[in-house]
């Protein structure tokens, strides 16, 4: 008879490309340990300018990660439960940020809340806001990139639970908004933490966006990706030391915040 809890085990011909792969993600942040200098690395990323990257960078990220999380449910929900035509192509079109080279997303939302884009003019004449080049802009391009790591995370879950549990609450009485917030929300909470987790990376790491449509502004847009490409021109020592430290704070996030169920973990 087979035996109880037996665990299947991994073919060993998988671990040839799992090793490639590790490889790939591993060995060039040996490399750049390689080239850093420790001696300096604590004097170098503890400079004035380095700190305050840091400080804008976490702050943006948690400010955009909100965002996400105020923005991308209702998206998600509304993406897996909705039966409206065009669904799908509302789907591409929110997935977009994904494929698109961060530069393109940078300029598109540079010519939609510039000076000369349509919503930026009205901004700026009606209210004498000006958008781009500010901390603000550093938020915005950060959500465009990262809200679409919280939806395809969240979609997939309510799309691999089902909606059974919330068709029962529906035929006993409850009402939609009742339905979301006792039934929906629990369903998604695991999917939510895994989600958060990603998006609040991908922000902390964004920069092609940023630049493109905040520039670099030290103290007010300049954040720490956009520190380690201004000091690559200047001092590349700085410039790795400070690339290790963005490493080691999305290394701490990921570990720290991934829930444990999300990696197979019973506690």
């Amino acid at each position: 008879m087979p035996r109880r809890n037996a665990k299947a085990g991994v073919p060993w011909v998988l671990w040839i490309p799992a090793t490639i792969a590790l490889a790939l993600v591993v060995l060039p942040v040996v490399g750049l340990l390689t080239r850093s200098d420790l001696t300096r690395f604590p004097s170098l990323v503890t400079s004035e300018a380095s700190l305050q990257a840091l400080r804008l960078s976490l702050l943006t990220a948690a400010m955009s990660t909100v965002i996400c999380v105020l923005l991308g449910v209702p998206l998600a929900v509304v993406l897996a439960r909705s039966r409206l035509r065009g669904i799908r192509v509302l789907r591409a079109v929110v997935l977009l940020p994904l494929v698109l080279p961060p530069v393109v997303g940078g300029l598109a939302l540079l010519y939609l809340l510039g000076r000369k884009g349509f919503l930026g003019y009205l901004l700026n004449v009606v209210a004498g806001v000006q958008v781009p080049f500010t901390t603000g802009a550093v938020v915005i391009a950060q959500t465009f990139v990262a809200m679409p790591f919280l939806v395809v995370s969240l979609e997939g879950a309510l799309r691999n639970s089902g909606d059974r549990y919330e068709q029962v609450a529906s035929t006993l009485g409850a009402r939609p908004w009742t339905v979301f917030r006792r039934v929906t929300v629990p369903l998604l909470l695991p999917a939510l933490g895994s989600g958060v987790v990603l998006s609040f990376a991908r922000a902390l790491g964004e920069f092609g966006a940023t630049i493109t449509f905040a520039g670099s502004l030290e103290g007010v847009t300049r954040t720490l990706p956009l520190e380690v490409y201004q000091q690559a021109e200047v001092d590349l020592d700085s410039a790795v030391a400070l690339a290790l430290l963005l490493i080691v704070v999305a290394v701490l996030v990921i570990a720290l915040a991934r829930p444990r169920a999300l990696e197979g973990v019973r506690s």
